[in-house]
């Protein structure tokens, strides 16, 4: 059980907490790490481009000039991939590029993530992050007190409307709930910032 301070936010020091080192302590396996971030950015994807084959390009339909004797080599339409302004040939059509990999090389990421945060010092465990009123400014003194990094994931126990709004604006924030936490935006940010609560939600689902 390693053990983590908790701060306030304000980011003075109020207790320490002992974590589970099978949530926030095991070895990183960089390969698990590796196939669920491809795995997220790859379900991300809307696979909604397109591109027109020659019968989809508008015209075309005449033979440009007679098959033989214009010294020209023979064309069937204005509208053959190479032409100016014709279809493209094996353009990208729409698909889905979502796929599903094993759970337990899904969870063995997460768990990866959190404890390379962890033990790097970039996890920073703070009491309680609320909000009374929707106020940027709020947050944005709390990040500075914690000592946030650039890129920070802002993770607590359940939804707090108010925070998360006071949130929103904040380049380089993300706010989330411990139920949510996803390796990709634990991986992409520079400091994790958790709650007291969230942290042992995430003990209690993983461990």
């Amino acid at each position: 059980m390693a053990q983590f301070d908790v701060v306030d936010m304000n980011g003075k020091k109020v207790s320490t907490v002992e974590l589970s080192d099978a949530v926030f302590g095991i070895t990183p396996n960089e390969k698990a790490v590796h196939e669920a971030v491809v795995n997220f950015l790859a379900n991300q994807r809307q696979g909604t481009q397109n591109t027109k084959i020659r019968k989809e390009v508008r015209g075309g339909g005449k033979k440009p000039w007679r098959q033989k004797g214009t010294g020209h080599a023979r064309q069937g339409s204005i509208r053959a991939p190479q032409w100016t302004h014709g279809g493209v040939a094996l353009g990208p059509k729409p698909r889905d590029y979502s796929y599903r990999i094993n759970k337990k090389v899904k969870r063995l990421a997460v768990l990866s993530a959190l404890s390379d945060k962890a033990v790097s010092g970039n996890m920073i465990v703070v009491d309680k992050m609320t909000a009374e009123e929707y106020k940027t400014k709020t947050v944005v003194a709390m990040l500075a007190a914690v000592g946030a990094g650039k890129k920070n994931l802002v993770v607590n126990e359940t939804v707090d409307a108010k925070f998360v709004k006071s949130a929103a604006n904040i380049p380089g924030v993300k706010t989330t709930t411990a139920s949510s936490v996803n390796t990709y935006d634990v991986v992409n940010a520079d400091k994790m910032i958790i709650s007291l609560e969230a942290a042992k939600k995430l003990e209690e689902v993983l461990g």
